[in-house]
């Protein structure tokens, strides 16, 4: 019979090269959130709160501000408004394009929640219900079609190109911030005016850069992943070019109001709080990625990153090529939960989702992928795709039990 915690102490003593990177990382980016702290000088009084219209919040306005500072961007919407990253992508998209424009994505297909929003998939809401067009191009062996994206832009009006760097539930790998930062000058040197978009959920405060630090437009994420900590109960952000960050702003709210609205109900607080404990937080999430990654390969599973590649964001990739597999494996992290640790997951019909997905997540704040949660759709190749954890330890604790539940 295995011995689980063995295996598990002896890979992580052959991984301290890996971790003392990630601990440098940690480093850097818990210094650019302390010196935007410091610069916008944050107080108590900014932990306030506003009701109602949410008119002069002091508060509201010190985040985003703080936002600005560490993303090196001109405007940032910050808001518990938001429901998740996908809704900010939305609100984002709705707010750039018009009847007649053309989406095109250049990452391949977009994550799953984003099918019915385009108008992939049939809903009399979608962009495509608006008279939007879209288009895509795929990767070609993990990287941007350069070749084939250069011939699109020159013969074809582009409104907004967008670029998922996670890999959602794709097999391929996640794309690093040198991908994206070579394919934009690209696109920005054949056409200045093409709006570049890019989904950055899952991968903040995972590298030194940050993407907005290359030839973007807007980025879109989610607090209640990496940037919440655990903390943030709710929340995306939208941040980017002053221009099309108001913009995004009229859309989530109303024209002629925009970002000057918005009551924040006490969330301020909580929100500054994650923002400041997320480098730790995302470092914690990393190192549990590669000792998964090192144990689950020592285990003979396939598994992307291996685990002293390059990480560009904080989901785990196990490859079972069996549904059983998957399904034990997820369920066994649900046991190793601090929430619901006596639930038993099933596959089901999730909204926004083809495929019947499994999905561990017990976690403090609902549906939080920076706390340690696995899920997957059931279809093959299987995969479990894992993420989160707000301490290393008990990312580690979460893994032994996961194994164990295989039962090897």
């Amino acid at each position: 019979m295995l011995n689980v915690v063995e295996l598990v102490n002896k890979c992580e003593k052959e991984l301290d090269n890996e971790f003392k990177r990630v601990d440098e990382i940690c480093f850097l980016n818990s210094k650019k959130v302390l010196d935007a702290f410091q610069k916008n000088n944050l107080s108590e009084s900014h932990f306030t709160t506003t009701t109602g219209y949410g008119y002069n919040d002091l508060g509201r306005d010190k985040i985003e501000s703080i936002f600005c500072d560490i993303f090196k961007v001109e405007s940032a919407l910050v808001r518990s408004q938001f429901i998740s990253g996908s809704h900010a992508l939305t609100v984002a998209l709705f707010s750039l394009l018009r009847p007649g424009d053309l989406l095109l994505s250049i990452s391949g297909l977009p994550y799953d929640t984003l099918h019915e929003v385009i108008g992939i998939r049939d809903n009399n809401s979608s962009l495509k219900s608006f008279g939007i067009n879209y288009d895509q191009i795929d990767l070609v062996n993990d990287d941007f079609d350069y070749e084939k994206i250069e011939k699109y832009i020159k013969n074809t009006k582009v409104k907004v190109i967008e670029i998922q760097r996670s890999k959602g539930y794709s097999t391929r790998k996640s794309i690093s911030y040198d991908k994206v930062s070579k394919v934009c000058d690209l696109i920005k040197s054949i056409d200045k005016d093409i709006i570049i978009m890019v989904d950055n959920c899952y991968c903040e405060f995972v590298n030194d850069k940050e993407i907005t630090e290359c030839n973007i437009d807007i980025a879109v994420g989610s607090l209640i992943k990496n940037l919440g900590a655990g903390i943030a109960p709710n929340g995306a952000y939208i941040i980017g070019k002053k221009k099309y960050v108001s913009l995004a702003g009229e859309r989530l709210t109303l024209p002629g109001e925009g970002m000057e609205v918005g009551p924040t109900l006490g969330i301020n607080k909580d929100i500054l709080k994650g923002l400041f404990l997320a480098p730790q937080v995302v470092a914690s999430s990393i190192k549990t990625a590669i000792l998964t990654s090192k144990v689950m390969e020592e285990l003979g599973f396939d598994v992307e990153p291996k685990y002293n590649d390059e990480r560009v964001d904080i989901v785990q990739n196990i490859i079972f090529n069996d549904s059983d597999k998957l399904i034990k494996y997820v369920s066994g992290i649900q046991k190793g939960s601090p929430i619901d640790s006596n639930a038993n997951c099933v596959p089901w019909d999730m909204p926004g989702y083809d495929d019947k997905v499994i999905m561990a997540s017990g976690s403090f704040t609902q549906g939080s992928s920076i706390e340690l949660s696995c899920d997957g759709p059931i279809r093959p190749p299987y995969i479990a795709y894992q993420q989160g954890s707000l301490t290393y330890e008990y990312g580690k604790l979460g893994l032994i039990r996961a194994i164990e539940e295989l039962g090897l």
